[in-house]
């Protein structure tokens, strides 16, 4: 017999005639990869390319959730290409870490040049959205703070889960993610007195959550646990998304009414908090003007100490991981269809100077390995 199997990463939209009984009628739905999935998924892209010792590819697993596997493909090949560019041996977790950002942000754009008026925004911009987010207890933790500019954005706060994306939020967590959103406009008026247009994607982003608290997942006291989201999400050919409003006019300003609400309750939460660490606020964007970008754990040990961490152990850090380019290389094997590791005790050649001859062309991004079947 012949086996008929097709993909669709939008099966909403669907001519239901096509899922009849006999012919497209069963039916498997393929998620984005865990963390086993990932590492899993990482272990195969890294086959033939040359790591350092400090690669943790179940670190790097972890810190990617809502990666697809050819996100992971892209990010090993940046990663490469990184290493090539810096003239490192061998692949890095600093080109690791920064190939990441890249696949999530976009590439940096250094040479877009701001004036000091809006580093000094986009700092007590991105300053509000890390101190409202550590202070509050459903928001992801705080990774990186940055104010280099990264595809359309100034300057970003990354808060990064410490477990796999789950499938439903609370309503604690949904308010305190308006909270968060919130913190960059709210840190402008109170720090600097004004508001800019770069809180516009925040401002979206919270007005979003919000209706959809009321209107979809039914979190109104007031209106209680009833959808009013009509939305016609059945599109084919020649079709779009249509709505149609089943609830009255006073029902549609009672709507408006309770999302102003929430939204208003979490500006009141967000600039009670601000308020309160007006000293750390200040601390991390004057930090951000010096510096440009924050780490994980240089915006912990602030918190932990009330001090940014010492130049002697930012030094150590950067000495211990430049020691790892060093080492030999680890390369990534499969058998018999496992990825499993193997230390390559041979270290490989010096990457050669620009214009190196032939040799130039063997790199960490181009190495490459057989594999017997």
């Amino acid at each position: 017999g012949v086996i008929v199997m097709a993909a669709t990463n939008r099966a909403d939209i669907l001519d239901q005639a096509l899922l009849r009984p006999g012919r497209f009628d069963r039916q498997v739905y393929v998620g984005l990869p865990d963390i086993r999935g990932r590492e899993a998924i990482l272990k195969i892209h890294a086959r033939g390319k040359q790591l350092a010792e400090d690669v943790d590819l179940n670190s790097i697993a972890k810190g990617t959730p809502g990666f697809a596997g050819a996100d992971l493909e892209n990010l090993m090949n940046e990663a490469a290409l990184l290493a090539v560019r810096r003239r490192h041996r061998f692949i890095t977790m600093e080109d690791v870490d920064e190939a990441i950002l890249k696949v999530q942000m976009g590439p940096e754009k250094k040479s877009r040049k701001m004036s000091s008026r809006a580093q000094r925004l986009t700092a007590y911009h991105e300053a509000g959205h890390a101190v409202a987010g550590h202070y509050l207890t459903h928001v992801d933790p705080v990774h990186y703070i940055t104010i280099i500019p990264r595809g359309a954005a100034g300057g970003f706060t990354l808060f990064r889960p410490d477990e796999d994306l789950e499938n439903f939020k609370s309503r604690s967590e949904m308010f305190e993610n308006i909270v968060m959103a919130l913190g960059g406009r709210t840190a402008e008026k109170l720090f600097l007195d004004d508001i800019s247009t770069g809180a516009s994607n925040d401002i979206q982003q919270a007005t979003n959550i919000a209706r959809n608290m009321v209107t979809v997942y039914g979190m109104s006291e007031k209106l209680g646990p009833i959808t009013y989201d009509s939305s016609d999400r059945s599109i084919f050919i020649g079709r779009d998304f249509g709505t149609t409003k089943s609830y009255s006019e006073e029902t549609a300003a009672l709507i408006d009414e309770e999302v102003k609400r929430i939204f208003d309750e979490a500006a009141a939460r967000c600039e009670e908090i601000l308020s309160a660490h007006r000293d750390e606020l200040v601390a991390i964007a004057e930090y951000l003007l010096v510096h440009e970008s924050m780490e994980v754990d240089e915006f912990n040990y602030y918190f932990e100490h009330h001090e940014f961490m010492p130049t002697s152990a930012k030094d150590a850090k950067k000495a211990a991981a430049d020691k790892t380019i060093e080492r030999p290389a680890r390369k990534i094997s499969m058998i018999d269809g496992y990825a499993g590791e193997k230390k390559d005790e041979t270290p490989p050649a010096e990457a050669p100077a620009a214009g190196g001859g032939p040799s130039s062309e063997q790199s960490a991004a181009d190495t490459t390995e057989e594999t017997k079947e």
